[in-house]
C-alpha cells in the first residue's frame, strides 16, 4: 500500500538511510542542510517531502549526450558538489589505464553558471589527489576553448563544467576524450561502470595550491586563448572580401561568449560589431530572458532591437557557453525587421559556402540524422561525400575523426539543426565562435557577388529543392515524465502506425535494433512517400521528447519561392498535426 506521497511506508526507512549517508559525504555545507531539512520533514511524515527525497534518490544522473546535467540541488539525481566528486572519482579510475594519462594530464574549463568554479576546482582536487597532472581555465571560457585545449595541450581528457543553454538552476558535467571530442562508447559506459565501483569509496583530495607549487597544476588562460584565436582567423576562406562596411549586432545571452567572439570578429575585419550592452556580461540568473537558449521565443529580442537601432546587416547570438549560433537576416516583411534562420539554414549556407571554397579533393560534410536532408542533396552537387550520425555532437566530431583516417581527405564542416555548428577540423565539438566568424565572412561574400543571404538560401533551395523542417518538443518533468516518454516510444516501437494524415508510412527505421547501421540508440524513424519523413527521440540532456518533421517540395523553374514555401508549409503541418494527435494521446 503507497501513503499520500506516493512512495510505499515499508521503502521510507531504506530511503532515510541513503539519504542520510549521502548528507554525511556531501562537502558543501548549502546543500548538506538543504538535504537534511528534507530528511527531517520525511521523518516526520511528511508526504511531500517523502516524494521530493524518494526522486532524488531514485537513481544517479547518467551519462548521456554531454556528460551529466541536472538541477543544483542536493542528492544523486541533482547536480552538486559530491555528485561532481564521485563522477570525477570514476572518470580518474578509468583514465588511470591509459598509458601516460597521469602526466598527459586532463583540462578542466567551466562557464559562468551558478557552482562552476566550485565545481571545476572539486573536479581539479579529485584529479589531483588520483595523481594526474591538471591544467585548470584561470576563468570562465566558452566550451569549444575546453575542446581545444585538450588537443592543443596532447591532453588525456578534458572536463568542462556547464548546462550550455538550460535554465539558470541548471549545471553539467561534460568529458572529452584525448582526441578532443566528447565520450562515446565504450567510454561512456567504462566511465559510467568506475564511477558505480567508486562511489561512496573515501576520494583522496589534492591542496590545489602545493599542486600549482609543484607544476602539477597549471593554470590556463592568455596565452592558451591567443592560441586558439590565431587558429580560428586561420580557418577564414575568403579573407579578400570587404569587412569594414558590415554592420553587426551581437549578443553572448548573458553567457561567456563576448570576450572571443568579438576578440575574433574585430580579428577577422569586422570592426563595427555592437553588442547588446544589457546581455554582454556573465551573469548565471540570465535576468533579461525567460530561457537563455537563441531558439527559443523573446529570447533574441533585445539584440533584434540593438540590430534596428544600429542598422545592423547581420545578427548573431552566443548561446551561455558559446558552442551554439543563432543568426538572423534582415526581413522587411517581418514585425521586428529581421528573420531568424533556422540550425538547418545556418547548416547548409555555411555547406554551400566553405564546399565552394574547399577545392576538389575528397571532401565530407556531415549533420545529425534529425537534421534537415538537405545537406546531403548540396554534397551530391559538389562531388563531395556526406554521412548522418546520431544526435549529439560526438558522434559528428568522432564520425569525421574516423573518416578522415580512413581516406585521408578534408573535413569541412559538420552540424545540428539545433544550432550547432562545427568548421573545418579546429574543434571536435560544436564552436559558436568560429561559426559566427564564417558567416560573418559569407554575409560579405555575398555581398561582393551582388546576393544577400536570404537570395542565396534561395538559390540553394532552387537547385536542389526546398526542405521545410519542423520540430516539436513535449516537457515532461520529473521521473512521471520520464515513465510517460519511455512509454510513448514503446508505443510507437511497438505498434507504429501505418499513414500519418493518410500519407503511408512506407519504412520504420529502429536505432534501437543493432542492425539499424548506426550505435543502438532510442530513436524512432519514420519514412513516409515521397520523401516525408517523422523521427522521434527523447533528449539527451532534457526532460523533453522530441520529434522532427521534413517534407522536400521541388521548386518549378518559374515558381515564385513563396507559393512553394507556402506548399511546403501546408504539408509540413498536415503531418506534424497527425503525428502529434497520436503522440500526445500515448503519453496521457
Amino acid at each position: 500500500m503507497r501513503s499520500s506521497s506516493g512512495v510505499t511506508p515499508t521503502a521510507v526507512p531504506e530511503l532515510l538511510v541513503q539519504a542520510r549517508a549521502w548528507a554525511a559525504r556531501d562537502p558543501d555545507a548549502e546543500t548538506r542542510a538543504e538535504l537534511t531539512a528534507i530528511i527531517e520533514a520525511t521523518a516526520g511524515g511528511d508526504p511531500a517531502a517523502t516524494r521530493d527525497l524518494a526522486e532524488r534518490f531514485s537513481g544517479r544522473l547518467e551519462f548521456g549526450t554531454a556528460g551529466i546535467r541536472g538541477v543544483l540541488a542536493a542528492g544523486p539525481q541533482r547536480m552538486n558538489q559530491l555528485q561532481v566528486r564521485e563522477v570525477t572519482a570514476g572518470l580518474a579510475a578509468y583514465l588511470a589505464d591509459v598509458e601516460g594519462a597521469h602526466d598527459r594530464g586532463v583540462v578542466i574549463g567551466y562557464d559562468a553558471r551558478h557552482k562552476s568554479r566550485q565545481f571545476a576546482e572539486e573536479t581539479a582536487a579529485v584529479l589531483l589527489g588520483a595523481g594526474f597532472k591538471v591544467m585548470l581555465a584561470d576563468w570562465a571560457w566558452p566550451t569549444p576553448t575546453t575542446a581545444y585545449a585538450v588537443t592543443a595541450l596532447h591532453a588525456v581528457a578534458g572536463v568542462m563544467v556547464t548546462a550550455s543553454h538550460n535554465p539558470p538552476e541548471y549545471n553539467g558535467y561534460k568529458v572529452y576524450w584525448g582526441n578532443g571530442a566528447q565520450i562515446i562508447p565504450p567510454h561512456d559506459t567504462g566511465i559510467a561502470a568506475a564511477i558505480e565501483r567508486v562511489a561512496a569509496a573515501p576520494v583522496a583530495l589534492g591542496d590545489l595550491a602545493a599542486a600549482r607549487a609543484r607544476g602539477r597544476l597549471i593554470a590556463l588562460g592568455d596565452e592558451l586563448e591567443a592560441a586558439y584565436v590565431e587558429r580560428v582567423l586561420a580557418l577564414q576562406v575568403a579573407p579578400e572580401a570587404s569587412r569594414a562596411e558590415l554592420p553587426i549586432a551581437y549578443t553572448p545571452l548573458h553567457g561567456v561568449g563576448a570576450k572571443l567572439t568579438e576578440r575574433v570578429l574585430a580579428g577577422a575585419g569586422f570592426d563595427r560589431v555592437t553588442t547588446e550592452p544589457s546581455q554582454r556580461e556573465p551573469d548565471p540568473a540570465f535576468p533579461t530572458v525567460a530561457f537563455p537558449n537563441p531558439e527559443e521565443k523573446g529570447a533574441m529580442d533585445r539584440v533584434l532591437a540593438c540590430a534596428r537601432a544600429v542598422g545592423a546587416a547581420l545578427v548573431l547570438a552566443n548561446d551561455p557557453d558559446a558552442d551554439r549560433l543563432a543568426v538572423a537576416i534582415p526581413d522587411r516583411t517581418s514585425p521586428t525587421g529581421y528573420r531568424q534562420l533556422t540550425g538547418d539554414q545556418v547548416g547548409v549556407l555555411l555547406a554551400d559556402y566553405l564546399l565552394a571554397h574547399a577545392g576538389t579533393g575528397t571532401r565530407l560534410v556531415a549533420c545529425s540524422l534529425v537534421s534537415s536532408q538537405l545537406l546531403r542533396y548540396l554534397a551530391e552537387t559538389y562531388g563531395a561525400q556526406s554521412k548522418e550520425t546520431l544526435t549529439g555532437f560526438k558522434w559528428i566530431a568522432n564520425e569525421a575523426m574516423t573518416w578522415k583516417a580512413a581516406t585521408g581527405g578534408t573535413f569541412v564542416m559538420g552540424y545540428e539543426e539545433a544550432l550547432g555548428y562545427t568548421v573545418g577540423e579546429l574543434v571536435g565539438d560544436k564552436d559558436g565562435v568560429s561559426a559566427a566568424m564564417a558567416f560573418a565572412e559569407l554575409t560579405v561574400w555575398n555581398r561582393a557577388r551582388g546576393r544577400t543571404v536570404a537570395e542565396h538560401l534561395d538559390d540553394i533551395y532552387r537547385r536542389v529543392g526546398l526542405f521545410v523542417t519542423e520540430q516539436v518538443s513535449i516537457t515532461a518533468p520529473g521521473v512521471a515524465g520520464m515513465v510517460a516518454i519511455k512509454g510513448a516510444m514503446s508505443g510507437f516501437r511497438t505498434a507504429p502506425p501505418q499513414e500519418l494524415g493518410g500519407i503511408a508510412v512506407d519504412e520504420v527505421r529502429d536505432l534501437a535494433r543493432a542492425d539499424s547501421g548506426l550505435p543502438p540508440s532510442d530513436v524512432l524513424i519514420f519514412k513516409l512517400a515521397e520523401g516525408r519523413r517523422v523521427i522521434m527521440r527523447p533528449s539527451g540532456t532534457e526532460p523533453k521528447l522530441k520529434s522532427y518533421y521534413e517534407v522536400r517540395v521541388v521548386v518549378g523553374a518559374d515558381e515564385p519561392m513563396a507559393d512553394a514555401q507556402a506548399r511546403g508549409a501546408a504539408e509540413l503541418a498536415g503531418l506534424r498535426d497527425a503525428h502529434q494527435t497520436l503522440l500526445k494521446a500515448a503519453m496521457v
